[in-house]
């Protein structure tokens, strides 16, 4: 079958790292799902996120622009829903609103995060958000088609379940159909809120995997535990790998769906995660703003990303090319045969080929990837990575060649200088071709505690620093 008819799911995991999936290598996490997934499709080994941290990295998988364009820099605090609300992706060309427009039906269910999550965008005709961008696991407010609903039941099977019945609902439509499945595992909180069955899994591990190392230099704490983890580092890091392990098995039971219906064969599926995570490695908790200043290791800016599409991707690929969410938008409308164009006018560039054959028909495809936060910039080449920090740092510079662990800054190395040079100049002349001036985050005070408000032409005044939730 062509992709022209295909079906397609989205789902979104929050907070995993690229570590945290057992066929990347992890022998101690269990996600045999996921698992199978990626043996019956493509596995991408060096994806990345836009922005380290959840809402600018999900308005970048919608809209293919850098946090510097759409103008989300921080996860969004304030008024989540009703008059005070706003759609931060309003006006902006979004992968949903392509979609509609090629005759997709679309349903959402789980976070949403990105303003407004009562009010269903256009084109959905199926729409469950989680009222903000976090929720404990038995006690979250779900909005379905604009009305409050009170979730105690486990939300990772809420969310599932929810995603399976709108499945089960479009059979028999003629237009294919779009669904974004958007869990908030393995967000904390961590321990005692999931299953026990899952729990229980985790009660003897060793947990080498997530070697808790000394804190880290710039470690942000809150009531004297790492900002982004909990107190009890051994029941935070069993409820993390539970909450995976829960995720999955309820994928499980959506895919399961496909299957029941015959689909399986017409719908494409994709599973990433919105940012990074570290449990403990580099010595903290959290994403880019377990640190301050915020940080871009690889662990905070790689996130797992698995496709599957049978008849039109090959089975248990892996590549480790190095690619970005701002390409997402213009890969999925090619691989379902629609025109990517209005998601190459920036950054983003259809991977589509690759996925396809392992080649590319772009030979200008950039080499590198870049990530931002705030005023933390970052350009990744396989060999390099180089971080800098308007206006005045600091800055890394890791040779990833010898140094793959991030563990020896070299940008003040007199040896390096050149390096740091050129990479410095790649980094600023990508950031003057693909940001906006009304959106630019260079200067903006980014603590890395919410964005409350837009920008609205005054940037400086754009941020507050309200208690830190980790969204």
């Amino acid at each position: 079958m062509t992709g022209s008819r295909r079906n397609l799911i989205l789902i979104v995991s929050d907070d995993q790292g690229p570590w945290a999936l057992g066929t990347a290598g992890n022998a101690e996490i269990r996600t045999p799902v996921l698992d199978g997934l990626a043996r019956r499709g493509v596995r991408l080994e060096r994806f990345f996120c836009a922005s380290p941290v959840c809402s600018p990295a999900r308005a970048s998988l919608l809209t293919g622009q850098i946090p510097s364009t759409h103008g989300v820099h921080d996860y969004l605090g304030g008024a989540h829903v009703g008059p005070d609300s706003r759609d931060y992706l309003r006006d902006l060309p979004t992968l949903t609103d392509a979609l509609a427009d090629a005759g997709y039906r679309l349903g959402l269910s789980g976070k949403w995060h990105l303003g407004a999550s009562d009010v269903p965008r256009r084109g959905f005709v199926h729409w469950y958000a989680l009222e903000g961008g976090g929720s404990p696991y038995h006690d979250a407010v779900m909005y379905r088609d604009g009305t409050a609903e009170h979730v105690t039941d486990y939300l990772t099977d809420v969310i599932a379940d929810d995603a399976a019945a709108f499945i089960d609902a479009e059979q028999g439509q003629d237009a294919p159909f779009f669904l974004a499945i958007n869990f908030t595992a393995p967000h904390r909180p961590f321990a005692g809120e999931h299953p026990e069955e899952f729990t229980a899994l985790y009660r003897d591990c060793a947990f080498d995997t997530c070697p808790q190392e000394a804190p880290h230099p710039w470690l942000q704490t809150k009531d004297g535990a790492p900002i982004g983890g909990e107190a009890d580092t051994r029941e935070a890091l069993i409820g993390y790998f539970a909450s995976v392990t829960a995720m999955d098995a309820a994928i499980g039971r959506v895919l399961e769906r496909l299957r029941t219906h015959g689909i399986e064969e017409d719908t494409i599926v994709v599973f990433l995660s919105d940012n990074g995570f570290s449990c403990g490695q580099h010595g903290f908790w959290g994403k880019g703003n377990g640190t301050f200043p915020m940080n871009m290791y690889d662990e905070s800016v790689m996130v797992p990303f698995l496709i599957s599409a049978p008849g039109l991707l090959p089975s248990g690929t892996v590549h480790d090319q190095l690619l970005s969410a701002y390409d997402l938008p213009a890969t999925l409308l090619d691989l379902i045969d629609r025109d990517p164009a209005v998601f190459e006018e920036g950054p983003g560039r259809s991977f589509a080929d690759l996925l396809r054959d392992g080649t590319t028909t772009d030979p200008d495809r950039p080499v590198v990837v870049h990530s931002e936060y705030g005023p933390a910039r970052m350009i990744r080449t396989r060999e390099r990575k180089y971080v800098h920090r308007a206006p005045y740092g600091p800055h890394e510079l890791y040779d990833l060649v010898q140094d793959p662990q991030e563990r020896v800054n070299l940008a003040e190395d007199p040896a390096h200088a050149d390096d740091v040079a050129v990479l410095r100049r790649l980094l600023w002349e990508w950031f003057a071709a693909h940001s906006t001036e009304d959106a630019d985050g260079v200067a903006l005070p980014v603590m890395g505690s919410g964005q409350l408000r837009p920008l609205d032409g005054d940037p400086l005044g754009a941020f507050d620093a309200p208690d830190w939730d980790g969204a």
